[in-house]
């Protein structure tokens, strides 16, 4: 039977939040894993020591959540620091985790990441699911790399993040800490892992062929036009609302959607920043030919979307042990003060199972249909633990 425990701490220290955290999170388990989540307000190493002095025998993998995170007591947030650890164990659990700074390449990276993990599992095989956190930017780079080494294998989990998109996210390996690489789990197990990963926004009739990048993730063009333009003109915007960091603001309830090649998914692209040359930083990667649809959501929307995916979660996954929530940080700056809401959503659902939420800058997910891991922005990747 697998188990699944949630510990979190609000203390100033950071040492001392680590050893609380820790010991609420790994009091009688028989952790195989701990999946941490902080706020940057932290000294990442003093945080890291105090959870080691108590999970000595445990791999420790996660990254920095945006601002707090979410716990069955409660939306967490603060500037000193808040910090959360899921553990999970279990007799017919094995886990196996490595992680470490980008090398050469993200994908050179992720190969060295799942090589190494295999080494780690002593199995000859590929793992059920996987676990990952990386550095936001290459993260579609990261999975293929590990797909490389393990094939097509379903994959969650989420970017490491900031308060204010500064840069000051880190990604954790037990006592390795670093701001640009990927950490990865790879579980073994005769139980269900279940994703859903979904953007819960509605589509309108606004879509353009991508006719330009000046990079995978800067979009020039749509039908031939700036992007920009194309964009303000859908919306009857003035120049301001699309300037510079405004854009990001601007498009949290409505942002820019691609659809998967069967059609059962629209993974969000989040546009970041408004350039001088008109074209948009767009949150994860893009392709000329491909069709980009303008999105809607409304802030309520937004909320119930929360516990209608966790709803959708239970009827895949009757029997959780425990949940890794897994919700965009945009997502959380645009439902601002209200996010009480959300956690009284997730705590309705949720019921006595245990859950942790983090706020990433890129989530990971698939759909049953395809089993195809993909990578967005502005999106939900809710994942059970059958027990």
């Amino acid at each position: 039977m697998l188990k699944a425990k949630v510990g979190y701490s609000k203390n100033v220290d950071a040492y001392e939040a680590g050893v609380e955290t820790a010991k609420t999170s790994t009091e009688g388990m028989n952790a195989k894993i701990a999946l941490l989540f902080n706020s940057v307000g932290y000294n990442q190493k003093k945080l890291m020591e105090g959870i080691k002095s108590v999970a000595t025998d445990v791999d420790v993998i996660g990254c920095t959540s945006s601002a707090g995170i979410i716990t069955p007591d409660g939306y967490m947030i603060d500037e000193s620091g808040t910090a959360g650890m899921l553990t999970l164990g279990g007799d017919d659990l094995t886990v196996a985790c490595y992680g470490m700074a980008k090398g050469k390449s993200a994908r050179e990276t992720g190969r060295e990441v799942a090589k190494k993990a295999l080494e780690k599992a002593g199995l000859d095989y590929a793992p059920d699911y996987f676990f990952m956190s990386a550095s936001p930017a290459e993260e579609e780079e990261y999975i293929k790399g590990i797909q490389d080494v393990i094939g097509r294998v379903p994959c969650f989990g989420g970017s490491a993040a900031d308060n204010t998109v500064e840069g000051k996210w880190s990604i954790f390996y037990n006592d390795t800490i670093f701001n640009d690489g990927v950490v990865a789990a790879f579980f073994y197990t005769a139980n269900d892992i279940a994703t859903v990963y979904t953007g819960a926004y509605n589509e309108t009739k606004d879509m353009g062929i991508i006719t330009k990048l000046n990079d995978t993730r800067v979009l020039a063009e749509i039908d031939g036009e700036p992007a920009l333009d194309k964009y303000k003109n859908w919306r009857g915007l003035d120049d301001e609302a699309v300037t510079g960091g405004n854009l990001l603001v601007t498009t949290i309830t409505s942002p820019l959607g691609v659809k998967d090649r069967l059609g059962n998914l629209t993974a969000i692209r989040h546009p970041m920043n408004g350039n001088d040359d008109k074209s948009m930083n767009i949150g994860a990667n893009l392709a000329v030919g491909t069709t980009v649809i303008r999105m809607e959501a409304t802030v309520d929307e937004l909320i119930n979307s929360t516990g209608k995916t966790l709803k959708e979660l239970k009827k895949k996954c009757p029997n959780a042990a425990g949940y890794l929530l897994v919700h965009c940080g945009g997502r959380r700056l645009g439902i601002g003060d209200r996010m009480n809401e959300v956690y009284e959503q997730l705590k309705k659902e949720a019921g006595d199972v245990p859950f942790l939420v983090a706020f990433t800058f890129g989530e990971y997910g698939y759909t049953d249909d395809d089993q195809a891991n993909t990578t967005g922005g502005l999106m939900l990747s809710f994942t059970a633990f059958e027990k």
